[in-house]
């Protein structure tokens, strides 16, 4: 009786892919000197500016202290900056500013490329069923809440985090 392949287990293979893409994308996105966070807190301030950083820290599941230093640093770098939140006294609303918006169309472009080449053994048609599949396994673990909206959430988990 033999033994099977770690390989031969799905949550192995998910695993292993996971770090490999994790790695991989702090190096496409090192050159621009950003990490995939703060590319992410980038992604979602262009898909909606203004939200206060308890609103940014949901979406992005990252604790609301470790939001805080990510804004600190993309506000020194020029990417963003706090603004008076308009309903919210006590809260300051994240707007990205345009060198924010030209350095995330840099790093989509990096990342678009780095999914090109992560997705190459795959034809589209294979490679758009293979994010599908994922994302329906994604969801059935209860995870579809803790994902960028842009990724896989809908508009509905912005609002309840509002």
């Amino acid at each position: 009786m033999s033994t099977p392949s770690l390989f031969d287990h799905p949550a192995c293979v998910v695993t292993h892919l996971s770090a490999h893409v994790q790695e991989q994308l702090v190096d496409v996105l090192a050159p621009l000197g950003i990490h995939p966070r703060q590319f992410g807190l980038l992604d979602l301030l262009i898909e909606k500016d203004g939200l206060s950083q308890h609103q940014l820290a949901g979406p992005l599941n990252v604790h609301r202290n470790v939001m805080v230093g990510l804004v600190d640093e993309l506000e020194r770098r020029g990417l963003v900056e706090r603004r008076r939140h308009p309903t919210d006294r006590r809260a300051h609303a994240v707007h990205v500013l345009p060198a924010g918006r030209e350095l995330h169309t840099e790093a989509e472009s990096l990342i678009s490329g780095f999914e090109t080449r992560l997705l190459g053994g795959l034809e589209p048609e294979e490679a758009r069923t293979f994010v599908t599949l994922l994302k329906r396994v994604f969801a059935h673990a209860g995870l579809a809440g803790d994902l960028h909206p842009g990724l896989l959430t809908s508009e509905a988990t912005l609002a309840e985090s509002r």
